[in-house]
């Protein structure tokens, strides 16, 4: 199974292009959808989700059966088949959560009790809630949160699972807890992973987008793009005062701060000084450093314009 984009681009209202010509190939397994907020992550995702309309373009979901789905023509059968956990979404407090997850299970189509009550079971058990499944959402931490909204999203068996920002705001703890589960369901289905934190692909996906004012700069396997910096990111520790010369003469990809000292990623073919060491890169290097030459374009073309 996979999902196939085609051309898809939104421009609102207010002009603001959300997404331009967006293309990409998503097979089964973790998919990375990474950029800055503001990116236009969360307007595909809900186009995925068939929430709202493109301007142009096509969306093709094919299935465990083979057969093809058009995502934008045939929203009833794409919401049969997905299951979809937004950036935000509510809950009722002061119900618990087996009470609210049957309740969602009726609303998908589970109306035979003992079967209900047997899926109910195994996704609490499945994103480890069953302990406290009669404990009301409104005293759930954050990570139980969100893994009760992968309970609900999981209901059907989904073929197609998005989640839009997902550790946003977890602690340490719940979020390696939520990583897990989400690989675990990647095994079998096409997972999208939208976020703008690079470890969280690091660590999940097999292939990756990059996209940023709704355009995808990079599509590529995560191990893959790192290789290709291999032997390009070099590092130094740096004064403060000395960081705007050191951006107007290399590409600087990000700055760190290590044990309070300022450390300097540069992007360079060659050793661009006698102070700079080789540095292993990694996704992060990759993330930056495509932002960084897609920013550096853009503030090129008015002078290239003007001259």
């Amino acid at each position: 199974m996979d999902l196939a984009i085609r051309g898809v681009s939104k421009t609102y209202r207010n002009g603001v292009r959300a997404l331009r010509d967006v293309t990409l190939d998503i097979p089964r397994g973790m998919y990375g959808l990474l950029g800055p907020n503001g990116a236009g992550k969360s307007t595909l995702m809900r186009t995925i989700a068939t929430l709202q309309e493109p301007d142009a373009g096509s969306i093709t979901l094919t299935g465990r059966e083979g057969a093809g789905i058009d995502v934008l023509r045939e929203k009833d059968r794409v919401r049969r088949t997905l299951g979809y956990l937004p950036q935000e979404f509510g809950v009722y407090p002061s119900v618990s959560a087996e009470r609210l997850l049957d309740h969602f299970a009726v609303l998908e189509g589970f109306t035979e009790r003992a079967a209900r009550r047997r899926v109910v079971e195994a996704l609490l058990r499945q994103t480890n809630l069953w302990d406290v499944r009669q404990d009301r959402l409104g005293g759930y931490s954050g990570g139980m949160r969100q893994r009760f909204g992968i309970a609900v999203a999981l209901l059907g068996d989904p073929s197609l699972i998005i989640v839009d920002e997902p550790t946003a705001g977890l602690d340490p703890a719940e979020r390696v807890r939520f990583l897990n589960l989400l690989s675990e369901i990647g095994e079998n289905s096409v997972v999208i992973l939208s976020t703008h934190i690079v470890a969280d692909v690091a660590e999940l996906c097999r292939r990756m987008a990059i996209i940023d004012r709704g355009e995808i700069l990079l599509e590529a396997e995560p191990l893959a793009a790192i290789d290709a910096l291999r032997g390009r990111v070099w590092t130094r520790v740096v004064a403060k005062d000395e960081l705007p010369e050191l951006e107007r003469r290399h590409r600087l990809i990000c700055t760190k701060l290590q044990g309070g000292r300022t450390l300097v990623h540069v992007h360079a073919d060659a050793r661009p000084g006698p102070a700079f060491e080789p540095v292993e890169p990694d996704l992060e290097d990759v993330y930056f450093s495509v932002m960084a030459g897609h920013q550096g374009a853009r503030a090129e073309a008015p002078a290239r314009a003007a001259s």
